[in-house]
């Protein structure tokens, strides 16, 4: 029987062993090692050298006008870093519920994390689920440990494997795309878009990537027979907060929340919650009238 070489062994070792790694199907970088150590979980690399890491509240069952909202649609706690000089900032946003709040909001300042918002994001559901956003600069680990701590007093899952990519059952997402206008992504049975603004946005010196929750994220969940409901949230100036809000009150799209997400950013952003349940192309017409009230980043060429 032939023997198999020293450098085959050694190949089929680091195989193995990459394919035990659980979430992470990419390499982790080698600055975000010890963060992914230290919050106890893989993360994923993002556009613009962002490191992300995904929470989602699987352990809680929220419904609106009896819609169950999935931890995709509007459950999804979420922290963001990325390098700043020597250092590293850190952006992110918990899903929490009322019992959580003050013991998260303590252990993040005893750890030097801002908050920098608390507030509602979703109007009636049930129960009632608030949505705390943070920030930091300093050492990665050390921000991460600090927000890993926090988590911990949550009833947030540990992290489980990605599950397959499933479609969203009864929704027909080209015919949305092509009413929206812009491409979107399957998540968990949930058809995502993520439009980013077409002027930089800034904290300090530091240009803060949309992937860091600088961008419109617009969420389609089917609700059978080509319905849909859909969440999510506009990021705008103030000189378009009004028609944002015209186009989508006229549109049938209920707006759920209208305020900030940061402290010092540059230019200053609103953010404005929408929820809207019916037909998931006429919801999409909608969502693409608002759009145009915007000055976002036009969709890219197919």
């Amino acid at each position: 029987m032939s023997r198999v070489s020293p450098l085959l062994t050694a190949v089929l070792a680091i195989l193995l062993s990459s394919g035990a790694a659980g979430q992470n199907t990419q390499a982790t970088p080698d600055q975000w090692k010890a963060v992914e150590q230290a919050m106890g979980r893989a993360g994923q690399s993002q556009p613009g050298e962002v490191f992300k890491f995904s929470l989602p509240r699987r352990d809680l069952h929220v419904t609106i006008d009896g819609v169950e909202v999935k931890p995709g649609f509007g459950l999804g706690s979420w922290v963001a870093f990325k390098e700043a000089g020597a250092q590293a900032m850190v952006m992110g946003d918990l899903v929490l519920v009322e019992n959580e709040v003050q013991a998260v909001m303590a252990k993040l300042l005893e750890g030097g994390i801002e908050v920098t918002a608390l507030h509602n994001h979703l109007l009636g559901e049930s129960p009632r689920v608030l949505y705390m956003h943070i920030g930091g600069h300093g050492d990665a680990a050390t921000l991460a440990k600090a927000i890993h701590d926090a988590v911990k007093l949550t009833a947030t899952p540990e992290a489980a494997p990605p599950a397959a990519a499933a479609p969203p059952a009864g929704l027909e997402p080209a015919r949305i795309e092509a009413a929206l206008g812009y491409s979107g992504k399957v998540n968990g049975g949930i058809l995502q878009f993520s439009v980013p603004r077409a002027e930089a946005v800034t904290m300090g010196a530091q240009v803060i990537p949309p992937s860091m929750g600088v961008a419109t994220a617009l969420n389609f969940e089917p609700a059978g027979s080509g319905q849909a409901a859909i969440t999510g949230d506009f990021v705008l100036l103030a000189s378009e907060v009004t028609p944002v809000l015209t186009a989508l009150r006229q549109n049938g799209i209920d707006v759920a929340a209208v305020h900030s997400h940061m402290l010092e950013e540059s230019p200053r952003l609103f953010f404005v919650h929408f929820w809207g349940h019916g037909d998931a192309v006429r919801l999409a017409q909608g969502l693409r009238a608002a759009l145009a009230r915007t000055h976002s980043a036009k969709p890219a060429s197919k």
